[in-house]
C-alpha cells in the first residue's frame, strides 16, 4: 500500500525546475483584513509559494506592512515569493513589470497575467504567448495564467513555460471548475506537464475536485481572504488539497449509470470474527 497521506507530503514532492516542494497549495495575498491575519493564514495554509501583485502594491503607494508580513512568513515556512503581473493588458506592460519585480524581490519566478477582457478577466492568448516567449528568453521561470484551451497551452509550452496555470473559472467568481471536460483533456494530453489550477476556486470541495482529477497544485486567493475567518479557511483548503491528492493517488472509483449491490445477496457473506 502506498504510504502517502496527510502526514506524508514529503514522500509526494513535486518540483518547479530544481526547486522541490511538498505543499501543493499556492496562496494569494490580496484583500486580507489585516497584515496579521494574512500572516496567520499563510501559516495555516502550509503554502510554500505565496503570490504578490506588484502593480497593485505600487498603486497603493505603500503596503501597510503586508510585504514585511509576507517575507516573515516565507522565512518561517521556507516558502518562496511569486510576483505576478496582475492588471497588465499588453505583453510589453507585463514584460516591464516582470523585470521590475525581479529587481525588487530578487527572484526569476513570475506569474504572468495578461488580461484581454475586463469583464471576465480572461487572458489574452496572443499577448500572453508573446510575453511568455520574451520572458523565458530573459531568464524568467514563467507561471502563465491561461484558460483551459489546449492549443494555447501548447503554444505557451513551446514559448518556454515549464508549467501551466489554467483557470477553473473567472478570477474571483468562486464558481469552481466550470468546464471539467476541458480540464480533464488538458491533464490527459499533457501528462508530463505541471498543471496548477488558478482562479475561480470558491470552496475547499472545488480544490479537492481539481486534485482528484490529477492536477499538481491549486492557487487561490479570494476564497480565503474574503472568508469571515480567513485563517480557518486557509487550513480547510490545505486539508482539502491534501485529501484530493491522496484520493487521486489511491484511485477514485469509476462512475457508472447503474447500481451495484455492495453486499452480495447470494453465496456466503463475510463473517466478522470467528465463525461458531
Amino acid at each position: 500500500m502506498t504510504d502517502v497521506g496527510f502526514n506524508n507530503q514529503a514522500q509526494d514532492a513535486w518540483a518547479v525546475g530544481d526547486i522541490t516542494l511538498t505543499s501543493r497549495f499556492l496562496l494569494g495575498t490580496a484583500g486580507y483584513p489585516s497584515p496579521q491575519v494574512l500572516g496567520q493564514a499563510i501559516a495555516a495554509s502550509g503554502s510554500q509559494i505565496v503570490t504578490v501583485g506588484l502593480k497593485r502594491q505600487l498603486a497603493a503607494s505603500g503596503d501597510n506592512g503586508f510585504v514585511d508580513i509576507i517575507r516573515a512568513a516565507l522565512k518561517t515556512q521556507g516558502a518562496r515569493l511569486l510576483p505576478n503581473t496582475a492588471g497588465c493588458t499588453t505583453a510589453r506592460e507585463a514584460i516591464q513589470l516582470a523585470h521590475m519585480a525581479r529587481e525588487l524581490y530578487d527572484t526569476n519566478w513570475v506569474k504572468l497575467e495578461v488580461v484581454g477582457d475586463e469583464y471576465t478577466l480572461q487572458p489574452d492568448p496572443v499577448e500572453l504567448v508573446e510575453a511568455a516567449r520574451q520572458l523565458s528568453k530573459d531568464g524568467f521561470t514563467v507561471f502563465p495564467y491561461c484558460t483551459d484551451d489546449l492549443v494555447t497551452a501548447k503554444r505557451l509550452l513551446d514559448a518556454g513555460c515549464p508549467l501551466l496555470m489554467p483557470w477553473g473559472a473567472p478570477i474571483g467568481s468562486g464558481q469552481g471548475l466550470v468546464n471539467p471536460f476541458a480540464l480533464r483533456l488538458l491533464r490527459e494530453r499533457l501528462p508530463g506537464v505541471v498543471l496548477i489550477i488558478d482562479a475561480g476556486i470558491g470552496a475547499p470541495s472545488h480544490a479537492a475536485q481539481a486534485m482528484e482529477m490529477g492536477f499538481d497544485a491549486v492557487l487561490l486567493n479570494s476564497a480565503v481572504s474574503q472568508s469571515p475567518d480567513p485563517v480557518r479557511m486557509a487550513g480547510a483548503f490545505g486539508q482539502a488539497i491534501e485529501a484530493g491528492r491522496a484520493a487521486y493517488l489511491a484511485g477514485v472509483m469509476a462512475k457508472q449509470d447503474f447500481a451495484t449491490a455492495t453486499t452480495p445477496v447470494t453465496g456466503n457473506p463475510f463473517l466478522i470474527g470467528n465463525a461458531p
